[in-house]
C-alpha cells in the first residue's frame, strides 16, 4: 500500500512538551545533537538523521494544540527510540544520557525478537528506547531501510 497523495509517509518534527526549556535543551545538547540556528528563545530545535525534534513549554505546546494541559502523566502512551548498530552501541548511548542526566527505566537486555533494547527518561520523563534490531539494515546515512 502507497502512502495517500495528498498525505505523505513521514514524520517531519516530533516536539516535546517540556517543562524547563533550557535544562532540557542541554540535555539533548549533552547527548551530542546539535541545536538547530532556527532556534529561539520560545522553541529549540534539534537535527536528527530523518527528521527534526522540538522542544516547547508544555503549558504553550497544550495551548497551541487547543487541549487543556492537565500536567504530564507518569506514561504517555509513546516512546521514541533510536536503533543502533549493536548492542555495544547500545550500552554507550544509554551511559551517554545518563551522563546527560537520564533516568534508567529499564536496563537494556536481549530481547524475545532476537534484538537488545533498553528504556530511559529524559528529564521531562519522556521514555527513550534505544535498540539494536539485527534485522533493521541501516542505509549510507544512517537511515532504517526497512522493506
Amino acid at each position: 500500500m502507497t502512502a495517500h497523495k495528498d498525505f505523505p509517509a513521514r514524520i517531519s518534527i516530533v516536539t516535546l512538551g517540556v517543562g524547563d526549556l533550557d535544562r532540557s535543551a542541554r540535555f539533548y545538547e549533552a547527548l551530542g545533537w546539535s541545536r538547530s540556528s532556527a532556534s529561539s528563545p520560545e522553541i529549540v530545535w534539534f537535527r536528527t538523521a530523518d527528521s527534526v525534534l522540538g522542544l516547547f513549554p508544555s503549558d504553550e505546546l497544550a495551548a497551541d494544540a487547543g487541549v487543556p494541559n492537565i500536567g504530564e502523566p507518569s506514561f504517555r502512551g509513546v516512546t521514541l527510540a533510536v536503533n543502533l548498530e549493536s548492542p555495544e552501541r547500545v550500552d554507550a548511548a544509554l551511559r551517554t544520557a545518563v551522563e546527560a542526566g537520564a533516568t534508567v527505566v529499564k536496563a537494556p537486555e536481549p530481547t524475545s525478537w532476537g534484538g537488545y533494547s533498553g528504556y530511559f527518561e529524559d528529564p521531562d520523563g519522556h521514555l527513550w528506547e534505544l535498540a539494536h534490531n539485527p534485522f533493521f539494515p541501516f542505509t549510507e546515512d544512517g537511515s532504517l531501510d526497512l522493506p
